[in-house]
């Protein structure tokens, strides 16, 4: 146990108390020790055993000889009178606890005009009391305990747009804390708005068509800040939910914003994230940036990104809008979800009314470090997996959003995400699962583990392929390093590999599965890498390679993944981790754009390939066993071939300096040749240095 104050005591079971002595204090001992209740009625205990720690303190395990009722406040005392609280630690991750507080009903604010109820699952409090303040009135009133640790109150009054919070009282400790099953907050996340949910305007949702595969989808990830934080682009609202679907005369002329979004031919925006992160001021949203990756409270919205951040009904309006604008626009919106740890533990709002039950932690007390946060949540205990599942439920059914992608997955239990996915589709047919399955070092049993390594334990869940990204583009560790893409063709057996998606192989048993990338928010951005593994190679070289890159992305079997700006060469100045860095690096450069204007062309093209080509999209292990072969010329330039229900394609990836030549003995319709060096019909093909060649063989 991290000890912080010379004299404490820890409830690990219902019969156990742990109490940690500095031998600075009494020597570490004392011959007896009791608890005494918020009734001053004492409960002897025994000593069961005493250590000795290296850290300087005396480790005593004492057993209470009367029950001990969970949520009462208790304090140990020793011999020389001295207390310290009882704070109830390990108990919450027992399975006595599990059974005897489990609940499945509604929590957080019920509204009606009469009333409004609260309620909280909080076993381990002691006292709750609500705080709500609208206009000039104020009330405080104490929730009353009720079974399986439930704490309700009902006020009278009509309560929309009250403002409140919780004094919870839990260790000894009053603090303070906001709702965590609200969906409305204030600014910078200081209190919960009760709201009237007949008084939202939202938009109607629009229906889209299940996808009848995950490898049908096009993924581009932007920010919302970033997509319109540069300046004269046309957009009145920069930076926040109304601006990324806002247009103008200029937006259009300029290309930039949403007009320039619904040009690229993506079927899927992946926002990062947008629920609350600690790391902005929202009252003043220009002075710090961060991507997100810290959040707060996990259904409250950001507040920098509303154009009202005090406003919580606002702020759920304006992202619905974004929806809406972004399903009318034929495009679906997938989240980043961040659900693998918070900003500030000790402040979070779970973590006070239940301490120690949302995190992590060994039997010594320390917390799991695998997101390298210092506090990893815990998503096996019952209340808390029901939180998690249902805050996906909500999110889908509020926002009508059409998949998640989730941060540091590999923190996460397979039955989670199992769960989570399957909540999910049966709200919406085709709802997509993915996300970072990295094996994390985390105290979750390496088995059920939301990794790669476990990736048939969870059949509709997909995974961002490292493999794939370090194999085309080079390691992001060294950047030096090549890879396919950038000229390594002693690559080429693993390029095969990844380009099937990584079943052959075994990684993927689906190729719905593979998430292929070679950029994204994290690490160097594609560019930037090839201008140091690539050193010395022009500016003209370098845009093909950017193309030959994409290609690979977009060619391959499996699901594409883009990056916002990766589709013409963007630059973060050499920078690989700009999580903070500020809008002039992070803002989409649409001069940059302008400039590198034969990369967006032939991206885009490519882009329309991969979707009116089956044969590109193939579904199943054993489609691509049947329907994708390999060859190379010379071991240097890659033969990719898929055919499915008469759609025949032959791919050439040439990442060499060496021109090439192949016949076809059949009339070859060209479809894409960025090298130019061939009629749109032939069946000579003429293989250009660094190009890709797409050509659709007539049946």
């Amino acid at each position: 146990m991290r000890m912080r104050e010379p004299f404490e005591a820890y409830f690990d079971d219902y019969d156990k108390v742990n109490v940690y002595k500095s031998n600075n204090f009494f020597g570490g001992k004392s011959r007896f020790y009791h608890l005494k209740d918020s009734r001053d009625r004492i409960i002897e205990m025994e000593l069961v055993t005493r250590s000795e720690l290296p850290n300087g303190y005396v480790h005593s395990v004492l057993r209470p000889l009367q029950p001990i009722e969970v949520g009462e406040e208790y304090y140990v005392y020793d011999e020389h009178c001295q207390k310290t609280p009882a704070v109830y630690s390990h108990i919450t991750k027992t399975s006595r606890f599990a059974r005897d507080y489990e609940y499945d009903g509604p929590l957080g604010a019920v509204y009606t005009p009469e009333a409004v109820t609260f309620r909280l699952w909080a076993p381990t409090a002691h006292r709750i009391i609500v705080t709500l303040k609208q206009g000039t009135r104020t009330v405080s009133q104490e929730l009353q305990r009720k079974e399986s640790g439930i704490f309700e109150v009902t006020v009278p009054g009509d309560w929309n747009e009250a403002r409140y919070t919780f004094m919870v009282r839990n260790g000894g400790k009053w603090l303070e804390t906001v709702d965590p099953y609200s969906f409305f907050g204030g600014m910078n996340g200081k209190c919960s708005i009760v709201v009237d949910p007949a008084s939202l305007n939202l938009p109607e949702k629009i229906w889209m068509p299940p996808l009848e595969s995950n490898t049908d989808a096009i993924i581009y990830e932007a920010s919302v800040r970033d997509m319109t934080s540069a300046n004269n682009i046309g957009v009145q609202h920069p930076s926040t939910f109304r601006g990324f679907t806002e247009e103008s005369a200029v937006t259009h002329a300029k290309r930039t914003g949403f007009s320039y979004l619904k040009s690229l031919g993506v079927t899927h925006v992946q926002l990062l994230p947008v629920f609350d992160f600690g790391s902005v001021d929202e009252a003043h949203p220009g002075l710090y940036y961060n991507w997100g990756y810290d959040p707060m409270h996990f259904r409250t919205l950001e507040g920098s990104y509303s154009l009202n951040p005090d406003k919580g009904a606002e702020r759920v309006q304006e992202f619905a809008n974004l929806v809406h604008d972004l399903h009318a626009a034929g495009l679906r919106v997938n989240l980043d979800l961040v659900f693998n740890h918070v900003y500030s533990k000790d402040e979070f709002s779970l973590e006070r009314l239940v301490p120690y039950y949302y995190f992590l932690m060994n039997q010594n007390g320390e917390f799991s470090n695998g997101s390298f946060c210092g506090n990893d949540i815990d998503t096996q205990p019952v209340m808390s997996r029901r939180y998690f599942v249902e805050t996906c439920r909500k999110i889908v059914q509020l926002y009508d959003v059409d998949g998640f992608r989730f941060d540091l997955m590999g923190i996460l239990d397979v039955n989670l995400m199992n769960e989570i996915a399957e909540e999910c589709r049966k709200i919406k047919p085709g709802f997509m699962i993915y996300g970072e399955g990295w094996n994390m070092p985390s105290f979750v049993p390496p088995e059920i583990r939301a990794s790669q390594e476990n990736q048939g334990k969870m059949p509709n869940v997909g995974h961002f392929s490292d493999r794939f990204r370090d194999i085309v583009r080079g390691s992001n560790g060294d950047l030096a390093q090549t890879g396919f893409a950038s000229g390594n063709t002693a690559a080429l057996g693993d390029v095969m590999n990844v380009m099937a998606a990584s079943c052959g192989e075994y990684r993927y048993d689906s190729p719905q599965k593979a998430i292929n990338y070679v950029e994204c928010h994290d690490n160097h951005t594609l560019w930037d890498k090839n201008k140091a593994a690539c050193h010395g190679e022009g500016s003209e070289l370098r845009d093909k390679r950017q193309v030959f890159a994409n290609a690979v992305v977009l060619l391959s079997q499996g699901v594409p993944f883009l990056h916002a700006g990766q589709e013409f060469g963007r630059s973060k100045e050499g920078i690989g981790n700009t999580y903070n860095r500020g809008d002039n690096i992070n803002q989409m450069d649409y001069h940059r754009r302008d400039r590198h204007s034969s990369i967006l062309r032939d991206t885009k093209k490519l882009i329309e390939i991969r979707k009116n080509h089956r044969s590109l999209r193939l579904r199943t292990s054993g489609e691509i066993a049947d329907h994708v072969r390999f060859e190379t010329i010379n071991g240097q330039c890659l033969v990719y071939r898929t055919d499915k229900d008469g759609d025949r394609l032959i791919c050439f990836l040439n990442p060499t300096g060496s021109w090439f030549q192949y016949g076809i003995h059949e009339l070859g319709h060209v479809l894409f040749d960025n090298g130019d060096s061939n009629q749109e019909y032939t069946s000579n093909l003429v293989i250009a240095p660094y190009s890709v060649l797409v050509c659709q063989l007539e049946s």
